[in-house]
């Protein structure tokens, strides 16, 4: 089985979502291979199926300030955002299409399905040095702060080690360093077999000063982080999605193959070059916004 990976650049909401339907529909005709979509979108919050509006704790107005968009749309989940600084992965697979390790054809569930991209990107958090995890009834992966143990034997060293001792035990007792924080977030919808939507990693700190203006996944009691808040650098967007597809390979048992422009992908002229993200709206026409 082959996923073909298409990089698009930044995005806007609305296109994504055309986007999106678009290769749903050539999909469910098989006039396509799975296909991962990986970009960025300009600053939106979007709330899935089960939002709550109340979880949006910014006006409109405020939201219009700001240049953050508001769009409800069919994914599952709550209340999220999306801007630069993420990267953004729709798959659009046939869950029909998949095999197991002894190349027998099996059917994803939408349950296992989630649980693939969770694993997906818990393997590639780890490529960081980021031990991250799964939380009991909850969709998406959480940074794993470290056991009590741990941060007893690294203030133990601190303390044990002339002229860091106060200033690394008094960070090792910063709740914010050892409190769960949400990395990656995930709300997929399915039709006939076929996903859409998909995940949102953040990369760089940029998305959490948005953050603030929303429960994200209606969820109060847990923070969020990013990769270069949790390793003090961020990696490159394109390191990161080159890593994070080796991963799809392995976890869904399929070849990789990147595709350089949506032409390519689907054989014919569309007049899209995936690294021009602004020409998406030749796709469905400028003012085709329903999706919203």
């Amino acid at each position: 089985m082959v996923i073909s990976i298409v990089q698009l650049g930044r995005v806007d909401y609305a296109t994504g979502l055309r986007l999106q339907q678009t290769l749903v529909d050539l999909r469910k005709r098989d006039e396509i291979p799975n296909v991962l979509l990986l970009l960025e979108h300009t600053p939106v919050i979007t709330l899935g199926r089960n939002a709550k509006r109340s979880n949006v704790l910014a006006s409109d107005e405020f939201l219009k300030q700001r240049g953050v968009e508001l769009f409800e749309c069919d994914r599952g989940g709550d209340v999220t955002f999306h801007g630069p600084g993420q990267l953004v992965g729709y798959p659009i697979f046939d869950l029909r299409s998949f095999t197991d390790d002894a190349g027998n054809r099996k059917t994803l569930g939408a349950v296992e399905f989630v649980r693939r991209l969770e694993e997906t990107l818990i393997r590639l958090c780890l490529d960081y040095g980021i031990p991250t995890e799964r939380v009991a009834g909850m969709t998406g992966v959480w940074t794993r702060p470290p056991s009590l143990s741990a941060v007893i034997l690294s203030e133990d060293a601190a303390n044990s080690t002339p002229g860091v001792g106060a200033h690394a035990a008094s960070e090792s007792k910063d709740p914010y360093l050892h409190q769960q924080a949400k990395i990656a977030a995930i709300g997929v919808h399915i039709s006939r077999g076929v996903t859409s939507h998909g995940f949102a990693l953040n990369v760089t700190n940029e998305p959490l000063e948005y953050f603030p203006l929303i429960v994200p996944c209606g969820i109060a009691t847990k923070s969020v982080t990013s990769i270069e808040k949790e390793i003090g650098s961020a990696p490159a967007l394109d390191d990161i999605a080159q890593k994070l597809t080796a991963h799809f390979g392995r976890v869904f048992n399929s070849q990789i193959v990147w595709v350089d422009t949506l032409d390519a992908l689907l054989d014919r002229t569309v007049g899209v070059p995936a690294r021009a993200p602004e020409e998406l709206r030749r796709i469905a026409g400028e003012d085709d916004t329903f999706w919203a």
